[in-house]
């Protein structure tokens, strides 16, 4: 490992050291250079202070992409049941009747039929003890009406999957650790975006265009982990970008912005209306109430006759005048989200289909955001989604360590000034008053929409600041880009 006390500074790039006159663009890049500084800084600062968070959640990330497979495993004797030969599966009713004798205290909020042979059908409950946002699932195999099993669940997520989606959303900290996400997707596309522009100016200017995709050889040291660090985060830049804007309609302050623009815009997930006309409830009310279970077969008969196809979910009502919901729950491609609404001895003939939403009927931006959601998730491809992932998670790894590497090769000697930050990088040339203004003022609006991450610029700037104020010495010889 180089040592900076006895290895001389890793020289310049060639275009570091061309006169600013001289270099592309001429005096028409007069903004570059007042920017470049700055730019520099942001992208050695964030880097230093948000790499945990990013290799927290790159880490994290990665282990999810094998749930599915990790949940099959686990959980197969709740989800799978054995298919004997020539039976067919028993009426939803009698199924669902086995899952509430063996858990009467629960309420049924959804029920699942299996999505293939060999599955079995979920019955979800509210039940006394559950955390908040979790539920109780019984396991009912289709053919017999027996119990597979009981587990708590999170929304469809099982026990093993669940524990990985929290990990990696909140580190099991609750709203606190929703924090750490925020901060790591709200700073991702900051990184990338200003990463990708300092590598490409660098390249053009010392005329490697070319050379922009491929890593330089050469012997092991700081530029070949730079020109790795910086070719693999280009070609992960669209996924990076993706899984920043995506990732922040999870966080806590920016995704409550997010639904709220959405919502404003008319972007939102289309709902099937649950509440019924007058004329079919006054039709259902005359008519008694079927149980449950009855109910449940029913409303999916309704459901199939009228074009639904599995899988799907059934929503009982919440009260008088309240429809079934039936939704399609597909979300690999092609996406299956039509949902209809089935109200229960409302005509002569006994149940209709009082409302229906296609998901070929939605607007395009909801459709957009359900695959941008999916895709994030590794549900939207299957497979092909899960390497995608799983890719990109190992490249933010790689980029991030890589990242400390450098630094620690180009650290002042010891005993120098600076602080853990030391060694900041932008030259002798500081950044300019109005490169300040601008980011500041940039900072402040985004900040608005994302208040994690403007707070977090304001503070970078402000440490920047008093740390050019108390006269911090600079090495023009370090350069991260």
């Amino acid at each position: 490992m180089s040592d900076v006390t006895t290895t001389p500074p890793v020289p310049l790039d060639t275009a570091d050291d061309v006169p600013a006159s001289r270099t592309a663009g001429g005096p028409r890049s007069w903004w570059w250079r007042e920017l470049r500084p700055l730019l520099l800084r942001l992208h050695f600062y964030a880097g230093i202070l948000v790499g945990p968070f990013l290799l927290v959640a790159a880490l994290t990330g990665l282990l999810y992409t094998i749930t599915p497979q990790l949940e099959q495993i686990v959980h197969r004797h709740e989800l799978t049941a054995p298919v004997p030969p020539g039976a067919s599966a028993l009426p939803l009713a009698t199924q669902v009747s086995a899952a509430v004798a063996a858990l009467p205290e629960g309420t049924v909020t959804e029920i699942r039929p299996p999505r293939a042979t060999g599955g079995t059908t979920r019955v979800v409950f509210d039940a006394p003890g559950t955390p908040p946002d979790y539920s109780r699932t019984v396991f009912v195999d289709p053919y017999t009406a027996q119990v597979r099993g009981t587990l708590t669940t999170f929304g469809e997520w099982l026990p093993v999957r669940a524990w990985f989606d929290e990990m990696h959303r909140t580190l099991h900290l609750g709203d606190v650790g929703r924090l750490y996400s925020e901060l790591a997707a709200s700073w991702l596309w900051v990184l990338t975006l200003s990463g990708l522009a300092l590598w490409l100016a660098r390249r053009r200017r010392t005329r490697r265009v070319r050379r922009t995709l491929l890593p330089e050889g050469g012997e092991p040291g700081r530029g070949r982990l730079l020109s790795w660090h910086a070719t693999v985060g280009v070609w992960a830049t669209l996924g990076l970008l993706f899984l920043s804007a995506t990732g922040l309609t999870w966080s806590h302050f920016a995704g409550d912005n997010v639904t709220t623009l959405r919502s404003a815009l008319s972007w939102s997930t289309p709902d099937v209306p649950t509440t019924l006309p007058t004329p079919v409830a006054a039709g259902a009310a005359a008519t008694p109430a079927p149980a449950l279970p009855d109910a449940a077969q029913r409303a999916l008969a309704v459901a199939r006759a009228h074009g639904m196809t599995d899988p799907v979910a059934l929503t009982p009502p919440d009260g008088p005048g309240v429809a079934w919901q039936v939704q399609q729950v597909q979300r690999s491609w092609p996406e299956k989200q039509d949902a209809m609404a089935v109200g229960l001895g409302a005509t002569p003939d006994g149940d209709a289909l009082a409302h229906q939403v296609r998901f070929a009927d939605w607007p395009l931006a909801a459709k957009l955001a359900r695959w941008g959601v999916d895709a994030h998730m590794g549900l939207l491809f299957g497979p092909v989604s899960q390497v995608a992932l799983a890719a990109l998670a190992l490249g933010l790894l790689c980029m991030v360590v890589w990242g400390y590497r450098m630094w620690w090769l180009r650290r002042p000697p010891s005993g120098g000034r600076g602080g853990p930050v030391a060694g900041a990088p932008g030259g002798a040339r500081r950044p300019g008053f109005g490169a300040v203004l601008t980011v500041a003022a940039a900072a402040v609006a985004v900040g608005v929409f994302l208040p994690v991450f403007g707070a977090s610029v304001l503070l970078f700037l402000l440490v920047d600041a008093v740390r050019h104020g108390r006269g911090a010495p600079e090495r023009a010889e370090l350069s991260s880009v």
